[in-house]
């Protein structure tokens, strides 16, 4: 019988392990971008200050392993199989145990919801661990009583889910205790909320946070339904242990079954396909690929499914660019304008980080460094980023503001993943003659506009002009800056600033660069004038077959299944 309980807790370990690991990596790696976990008394002081500090303390701690997002989808399968086998044990090794599997399976869904943070996981293992040394005190006296000194302080190391540990104490001295130990009990459950009631007043802690969690998802003020699910499936299958078995032994017969099929993989099954985002991952795929600069990964991504958001388009067009490919391959993805070149800038920690990948390669350090100081900054519940953290120095450290640099570098030396590299850099501090020898940085630092200039995004086809002269060897700026143009479909400016691009040297003119000259042309010219030099016969040809098509009125699909790649069909059919 063992043996079959045991397969069942390793498939479900395994079945965790493997769905984060290949489904859902990039979830992982946003979570470990987003906290900066610090060795320091200090930064241990400050997250034990509020209520549920030590279970916060160890799911970050947990978290900055998910930069690497195999060894964090192992912590998760480790965690929630140890929340199951805890649920098993407070029910009862012997009874319904595929039943214990549930409250592991909730908290699988609350953690496909890419703003729950491990610590409410932790929460919920603390308040189990708890109940059962406790509960295995046999005099009801001493029990109630150590359930009065353990219940405030469980509260404030795990949160509000500590109301599980006093309810179920409570329970079982209803069951088993005495008049005495009962009232205890009760008295315990009061004081929790008590507690929750004055707290408030004490500390800088909203006072519905601390009912349902202070750090049980990133956005403090929301509601973690599927935690309180997860910790209410404790409770019911708790209960049960305590009395369903004791008074109503036939139920087995029905609940095993039920409990080891229908209910565990009903669970499971729909709960995670319900909660799952396919497209948030890609979103976040993208977004981790321009961070490490893979830019053949994303041209790859790219190839197998269409990117149709404009971050991911962002990344893309910033790889192509960074590969060399953006004036020749634009347009064989789909556009959507400016904003999948450089969005607007938006107040949140999401896309300001994409966005800013490219400004940073453009050698716009200012910008890149606003947007992500902007982004940390707006980080819901006020944590600071490795990954920020890290751009924040390079940014100083490019543009040679080397006090601020060294107090990021300072704090990265405190970690565990980032300190070698902290390390590494601070040699780079106050040396300009290695910072411009420095393959990335030196190349940087050169792309600089030295002039004080009032940045907008409104206007970004002026800033890239402006970057772009700074100097004329900056080809992502030339491309970024014609990209404006094409995109916006100003073909007169796009062919006033390409007589620029004889300092980029190009061996010959790109392929879009020839449909767009070409199509500029056709619009004062007829097919027998001679063509623009450096345009391809072929290419020619082409507008001559693409301008049949339209002047016959072919259908729109047509026109896109041969022409839906250049830009002469962006031009004129993409809104």
């Amino acid at each position: 019988m063992w043996r079959s309980k045991a397969l069942m807790t390793i498939l479900f370990g395994l079945a965790v392990t493997l769905f984060f690991a290949l489904a859902y990596p990039h979830h992982l790696h946003f979570q470990e971008q987003y906290q900066l976990f610090l060795f320091e008394g200090s930064y241990v002081r400050d997250v034990l200050s509020v209520p549920g500090g030590l279970a916060d303390l160890l799911g970050r701690f947990c978290t900055q392993f998910f930069l690497f997002s195999k060894v964090g989808a192992i912590i998760l399968g480790v965690l929630l199989v140890v929340v199951q086998l805890m649920t098993a044990r407070l029910v009862g090794w012997n009874w319904s145990y595929g039943l214990s599997f549930v409250p592991a399976a909730l908290l699988w869904v609350f953690l496909l919801n890419e703003h729950a943070l491990l610590g409410g996981v932790w929460a919920l293992i603390l308040v189990m661990l708890a109940t059962w040394d406790v509960g295995r005190i046999a005099n009801p006296l001493v029990r109630s009583l150590v359930t009065l000194i353990v219940a405030p302080l469980l509260y404030w190391l795990a949160g509000p889910v500590a109301f599980l540990f006093a309810v179920l104490m409570l329970l079982r001295e209803v069951r088993d205790g005495t008049f005495v130990s009962r009232f205890l009990g009760l008295a315990s459950v009061l004081l929790l909320c008590v507690l929750a009631a004055v707290l408030p007043h004490f500390i800088s802690v909203g006072a519905s946070r601390l009912w349902h969690g202070v750090h049980y998802t990133r956005y403090p003020e929301v509601f973690p339904r599927w935690l309180w699910l997860a910790v209410c499936a404790v409770a019911v299958l708790s209960i049960a242990g305590l009395f369903v078995k004791r008074w109503y032994e036939p139920a087995k017969k029905w609940v095993r079954p039920m409990g080891s099929t229908v209910v565990v993989a009903l669970v499971i099954a729909l709960g995670v396909r319900v909660m799952m985002n396919p497209r948030t991952e890609q979103i976040m795929a993208y977004d981790y690929m321009a961070r490490n600069q893979q830019w053949n990964r994303i041209l790859q991504t790219a190839d197998r499914e269409m990117p149709n958001n404009p971050l991911m388009v962002t990344a893309l067009n910033l790889a192509l660019s960074m590969k060399g490919l953006m004036a020749d391959n634009m347009f064989r993805y789909v556009q959507n304008g400016v904003e999948g070149l450089l969005p607007t800038f938006v107040s949140d920690p999401v896309s300001p980080l994409t966005t800013s990948e490219a400004y940073y390669h453009l050698g716009m350090i200012n910008t890149a460094q606003r947007f992500v100081f902007e982004a940390q900054e707006a980080i819901p519940d006020y944590q600071k980023s490795g990954r920020c953290y890290k751009r924040l120095a390079e940014t100083n450290l490019i543009v040679g503001n080397y006090p601020v640099a060294r107090k990021y570098l300072l704090a990265l030396q405190k970690t565990l993943f980032y300190r070698d590299w902290a390390n590494e850099t601070m040699k780079l501090l106050d040396n300009d003659a290695a910072i411009g020898k420095h393959p990335e940085y030196g190349r940087l630092r050169s792309y600089i506009v030295n002039d004080d200039y009032l940045f907008s995004d409104r206007d970004l086809s002026a800033m890239l002009g402006r970057q772009f002269m700074a100097n004329r060897r900056n080809r992502l700026a030339f491309e970024y800056l014609e990209a404006t143009y094409l995109l916006s479909k100003d073909l007169d400016s796009f062919v006033n600033r390409f007589n620029l691009s004889e300092s980029i040297g190009y061996p010959r003119f790109p392929t879009v660069y020839q449909e767009a000259l070409l199509l500029w042309w056709s619009r004062e010219h007829t097919a027998n004038e001679q063509m623009p030099p450096g345009i391809d016969r072929s290419i020619f040809q082409r507008l001559n077959d693409f301008y049949a098509m339209t002047n016959r009125k072919a259908p729109v699909e047509q026109i896109a299944q041969r022409f839906g790649q250049t830009y002469w069909y962006y031009y004129f059919f993409v809104k």
